[in-house]
């Protein structure tokens, strides 16, 4: 059964109100949760090939309607975490992309880029292939500090803040505000992982392949919903998948080659008719 996840209220203030280090050279302004937003933002940062995707529904044919699926980003309104809820990696592996979220504000683009950074078949730039191959030997702290000052995806992500003409101040949430938080699924290794920059690690979900790790996802996504009282309804569901434009284009060229192909005889074809007819006409 399809479980509804469409948000009717998205609000990232008040933020989780991370403590700012001397580290940190700029804070990250607040950007609006909208998919074609987060797909100029990763296109500006120089990933090619990649768009963001709103998904409507929890199932497996909604996700098959998207497409190719990289990986999947979960807004979700935030709280402490249950006694039952899974425990982050100890020993996550060494090739694995994940940082801390250090400043507020960047839990989506370091959601999306957590997905970005850990599949290897996407084509994530000059600028953040190297700036993963320098930081992939940091400790996650450090990693986040890294990504934090970021001047590119800094700079980026800020262009596409929110007018606000009037600031009042920050204050820390309290148990009574809402409060939202960017998560990301992947699959990584043979097992779902879940990474949040508010963990100490990845979450390992268990193994999964390629072909199955969506359906495990679509379950791992029930169950934490089901944590939620039934009138919570606040979630949001993104897929990063394949461009479309260009993946569209691709099978056009490749289906015009197609007919090319057909509609023009080989010489082998060709030879063959001519000595047909010669011997017919002997």
């Amino acid at each position: 059964e399809a479980v509804s996840i469409r948000v009717v209220f998205v609000s990232l203030s008040p933020s989780l109100s991370l403590s700012l280090s001397p580290r940190l050279r700029m804070d990250w302004c607040t950007i609006e949760s909208d998919p074609g937003v987060f797909t100029e933002l990763v296109s500006r940062i120089g990933v090619r090939g990649v768009q963001v995707e709103e998904v409507y529904s929890l199932d497996r044919d909604s996700l098959d309607h998207v497409g190719e699926v990289f990986g999947l980003v979960f807004l979700f309104k935030w709280q402490t975490s249950a006694d039952d809820a899974p425990k982050p990696m100890s020993s996550p592996p060494e090739d694995l992309f994940f940082a801390r979220q250090v400043i507020n504000n960047a839990c989506a683009t370091q959601a999306i880029l957590s997905v970005l950074l850990n599949r290897p078949e996407i084509d994530i730039g000059d600028e953040m292939r190297s700036f993963r191959d320098f930081t992939i030997a940091f400790d996650p702290e450090d990693r986040g500090y890294a990504l934090s000052n970021s001047d590119l995806v800094r700079t980026v992500h800020n262009s596409f803040a929110r007018p606000e003409p009037i600031v009042i101040g920050q204050r820390a949430a309290t148990k009574d505000d809402d409060v939202f938080h960017f998560v990301s699924y992947l699959p990584f290794a043979g097992h779902l992982l879940e990474l949040d920059g508010l963990q100490a690690g990845p979450i390992d979900h268990g193994e999964c392949s390629m072909e199955t790790w969506l359906d495990c996802a679509v379950e791992t996504l029930r169950t934490r919903i089901e944590r939620y009282a039934a009138h919570e309804i606040r979630f949001n569901l993104l897929a990063i998948t394949r461009n479309r434009k260009e993946m569209l284009t691709e099978e056009r060229s490749t289906l015009q080659r197609r007919r090319e192909a057909v509609s023009t005889p080989s010489h082998d074809s060709t030879l063959r008719r001519r000595t047909t007819l010669r011997w017919e006409s002997t």
